[in-house]
């Protein structure tokens, strides 16, 4: 918003924005539209009701425009990489290798070789190739040892916060551009913290009996 507005305008316009705010997630949990509709309207009205001036508006768009392309395109990467590890059925694979490392005699560990597992598969591969691909396998496999498929879920909730670290997370760039701040030493500086908190989330959820560890 303009600096030179009066406080009148000034006041407005937030009681404006929070409305639009207000609207734009109540249409989002109703789906009245696609969720790229939604948020583009969304943004088109803010950013006329805020900044009237075509040349306002260029230079808003200017200063994001570095953050929103390098997201964009991490976005794409990353969709292009679950495409091909679920295309070529290397999720699969990657699934059925590790099923097949774990001995029999170590079955009954696997809630908590599923919990150690999740901190780098999430890191390197999606989300949806961890989840939908290879968890799945774990699951079924842990039926042969009477562990329920819902333990599984849990444990393989606990590498979360590393994930969070991955360079497939698009919000990372955001918030490094934001900042300021390389991602390598974000990483850096992050992921000793990250590891940490997934330790105490292993070994809180194994004394609560969330995740059994053996």
């Amino acid at each position: 918003m303009d600096a030179s507005e009066g406080p009148r305008t000034t006041k407005a316009k937030k009681v404006f924005n929070l409305l639009l705010t207000v609207g734009l997630m109540v249409c989002l949990i109703l789906a009245v539209l696609p969720l790229p509709l939604l948020f583009m309207g969304a943004f088109a009205i803010a950013i006329s009701v805020n900044f009237p001036s075509i040349n306002e508006q260029k230079e808003r768009i200017s200063a994001h425009a570095a953050s929103a392309l390098s997201v964009v395109a991490v976005i794409f990467a990353a969709g292009v990489f679950t495409g091909i590890l679920s295309g070529t059925k290397m999720t699969d694979a990657i699934a059925q290798s590790v099923v097949a490392a774990i001995p029999e005699s170590a079955g009954n560990f696997l809630p908590l070789i599923t919990a150690l597992l999740s901190a780098p598969m999430t890191f390197f591969l999606s989300n949806d190739a961890f989840y939908f691909g290879v968890v799945p396998i774990l699951a079924e496999a842990a039926k042969g040892y009477g562990i329920a498929p819902e333990v599984i879920a849990r444990a393989s909730l606990i590498g979360q916060p590393i994930h969070q670290l991955s360079p497939l997370v698009a919000a990372n760039y955001v918030l490094m551009g934001v900042a300021g701040v390389e991602f390598g030493a974000h990483q850096k500086f992050t992921l000793k913290w990250a590891a940490l908190l997934a330790l105490v989330m292993l070994v809180t959820a194994g004394l609560f009996g969330i995740v059994p560890l053996f």
